[in-house]
């Protein structure tokens, strides 16, 4: 009878590390294969395909370290060198959980957007990339509930369609899984991301139903006709994504029904809503560098101006890259008001603003 076994990588890694001093094992390992290295995730594109004119999605197949318990729904984060810079941005993953040794997201080019249109255009396969583990709590339960309701616009599909896509895998999405009604908004069909692919998993599913809305055309959805969507609305626990001021009005809908605690949000886009600081006199210790700042410029984009080499990476409040210690002062957190100033404290310069002199250990 055959026997197997199984290989001790961490301890091969170990006892390596004794051989290979003053190098690391990964040092020789990633010579072999980039994807073999435990010092960070990494990632490689295996393939782009095509969605709409300006959408795509990304096949990855992750390397050493990557831990395949991601949730439906959840997103991740990505780092790709452009022009010489790490640039890194957060998007959901779109492919059903547990599915063969890859992970796909998709990403839509934004006019604006330096890294996505680069994913979406000028990414090769064979690409290595960086990788950030999955987070997020905007995702499917387990199990799901009886009735549910997705009320998504443009790209809000994509962690919906992992949901949608696990559902499926697992044969549940129909007779016997939960009953699933998707409102979903586009400006044109053209531009509907996954759009063949919803329409053929309602021809097979009785327990799945699609509607679409062609804002072009057709108009935004107006939230006092949902009862004609979907009549049982109330009774459904919901998820929504898409555009702020869409998710601003479903949440105001939702409030005034009260029934906030049955409504799941995602979104994409960092909301600075939390009022600015008010400036000061901002000095980059190790330079010597001060500027004048008003409180709702963020402290790296004071930083740039003044010539100053600042770390960042999302510039969204995700990644952490852009984070540098609070020598004295204190800072505004652009996103919900709250003062930091606690000595030697760690802040994010992506969206915080000077509230009052401070100093930072850069």
């Amino acid at each position: 009878m055959a026997v197997t076994t199984t290989i001790p990588w961490d301890r091969v890694r170990r006892a390596g590390s004794k051989l290979t001093t003053p190098l690391h094992p990964d040092d020789y390992l990633r010579l072999v294969n980039p994807l073999w290295t435990s010092r960070e995730l990494r990632g490689r594109v295996e393939k782009v395909v095509p969605e709409t004119e300006d959408a795509a999605t990304l096949v990855i197949r992750p390397g050493w370290g990557w831990r395949w318990d991601h949730r439906p729904g959840q997103y991740i984060g990505i780092g790709i060198a452009v022009d010489g810079k790490y640039q890194w941005r957060s998007y959901s993953v779109s492919s059903p959980t547990k599915q063969g040794r890859t992970i796909a997201i998709t990403v839509r080019a934004m006019p604006e957007g330096l890294l996505s249109s680069h994913l979406v255009n000028g990414l090769e396969p064979g690409t290595i990339v960086r990788l950030a583990a999955p987070e997020g709590d905007f995702t499917l339960p387990d199990p799901p509930p009886a009735r549910m309701l997705f009320l998504v616009g443009g790209s809000g599909i994509t962690p919906v369609m992992s949901m949608l896509r696990t559902l499926d895998r697992r044969g549940t999405l129909g007779p016997g899984g939960p009953d699933v009604v998707l409102h979903y908004s586009s400006t044109t069909p053209e531009r509907m991301i996954f759009r063949d692919e919803l329409v053929r998993l309602e021809e097979a599913h009785e327990g799945f139903s699609l509607h679409q809305l062609h804002t072009d055309t057709d108009g935004m959805l107006d939230l006092a006709d949902l009862d004609a969507v979907c009549p049982d609305w109330r009774q459904r626990e919901t998820w929504a994504c898409g555009p702020s001021p869409m998710l601003d009005a479903i949440t105001a809908h939702y409030a005034e029904a009260g029934l906030e605690e049955q409504l799941h949000v995602e979104r994409f886009s960092l909301e600075l809503g939390g009022g600015g600081g008010e400036g000061g006199t901002l000095t980059f210790r190790n330079s010597g560098r001060t500027v004048e700042v008003d409180g709702a410029t963020t402290l790296l984009e004071a930083g740039e101006q003044a010539g100053v080499g600042m770390p960042y990476g999302c510039r969204m409040g995700i990644c952490h890259t852009c984070t540098v210690t609070l020598v004295s002062g204190s800072v505004r957190d652009l996103r919900n008001g709250d003062e930091l100033g606690q000595p030697h404290e760690q802040i994010q310069t992506c969206v915080t603003a000077a509230a009052g002199d401070c100093t930072l250990d850069i």
